[in-house]
């Protein structure tokens, strides 16, 4: 996913001047050759990140297009009042790029985990939040931010390796998700998918229709604003919506959705399932997939959890 940014940032700066890329002391090897293109256009702040949202910030202002790059915890937690009064209050037209989202960064340890990143920046006012779910998905995601003038974007990448599920760069509209599976028939189960765990999904999409569960895949790479015509439509047609993320539970993109099925005048037929990670630090250390294995990250949990869901839902139905 990095390399899919920095292609899609050089691709970017290549048919427009304004285009400059700020990096916190990270990816500077990986930006070589956008260094020597355009070395007047990169700008190391070290480690210093508050500085580089400030820097960001009046660059802005003065006509340009920033792009900053960091570790998503460094770019997110330690930069929250930098991000809500430089870039948000400001309308400013900055995007935010957090590497290593999620898990990504479990053999670091809790302080490089990012699990409730996308909770505190879909509460900034003006800040749109994109999480790709595969390197296309990174394409697109840097495309579509690129035409926004009135506010910053956070855009959460995953690390290096993700394998990719698009062909190509998809047709990314604002506000809009990614139908990847359909159904034949009406679905049992929707699995919608948040950022980097679209492979997880995919995996255990395949196999509740293999074991004969109707079963619709979406990517939701746009967690701010969310796509309510897909949520209405998921709701409505649908036994069990599942939400999947490698966030916290709590007020990442299944918070989103809660929310929004909570606002509903008239409660839908479908329930709501939301799997992340847990309200709690991490403090074993191991890969991102060993991360995942004990957090229940994993397409045989996502199956489990989705059936044992389907099993409570249709008892009732049963006994009537």
């Amino acid at each position: 996913m990095r390399n899919a940014f920095r292609d899609a940032v050089h691709e970017l700066a290549k048919r427009d001047e304004r285009v400059v890329l700020l990096s916190a002391d990270i990816g500077n090897r990986m930006f070589d050759a956008f260094k020597e293109e355009f070395p007047d256009r990169f700008y190391n702040v070290g480690i210093a990140e508050q500085n580089m949202i400030g820097l960001a910030s009046g660059l802005a202002m003065a006509g340009l297009r920033p792009y900053c790059y960091t570790i998503a915890n460094f770019t997110t937690y330690r930069v929250i009042e930098q991000l809500r009064v430089d870039l948000c209050y400001h309308h400013q037209p900055v995007v935010v790029a957090g590497v290593g989202g999620g898990l990504s960064y479990a053999t670091l340890g809790s302080t490089h985990h990012s699990c409730e990143d996308i909770g505190m920046l879909r509460s900034l006012p003006g800040m749109d939040v994109l999480c790709p779910g595969d390197p296309p998905e990174v394409t697109a995601c840097v495309q579509l931010a690129a035409q926004r003038d009135d506010g910053p974007t956070y855009i959460r990448l995953g690390k290096k390796g993700e394998p990719p599920i698009h062909e190509g760069a998809p047709n990314l509209e604002p506000g809009k998700w990614l139908k990847l599976r359909d159904s034949a028939e009406a679905p049992e189960v929707v699995l919608l998918s948040c950022g980097n765990v679209l492979p997880i999904a995919v995996d255990a999409a395949q196999q509740l229709k293999d074991s004969g569960v109707p079963t619709e895949l979406l990517s939701c790479v746009s967690v701010k604003p969310l796509d309510t015509t897909a949520l209405a439509d998921a709701f409505s047609r649908a036994r069990i919506v599942l939400t999947l993320e490698e966030h916290s539970t709590h007020t990442g993109f299944g918070g989103a959705v809660a929310e929004w099925l909570a606002d509903q005048s008239t409660p839908p037929p479908a329930r709501l399932v939301r799997l992340g990670t847990p309200d709690a630090f991490l403090h074993r250390t191991g890969s991102q997939d060993y991360a995942r294995s004990i957090t229940g990250l994993t397409a045989e949990n996502v199956v489990a959890q989705a059936r044992l869901a389907l099993a409570e839902r249709m008892a009732p139905e049963a006994r009537r």
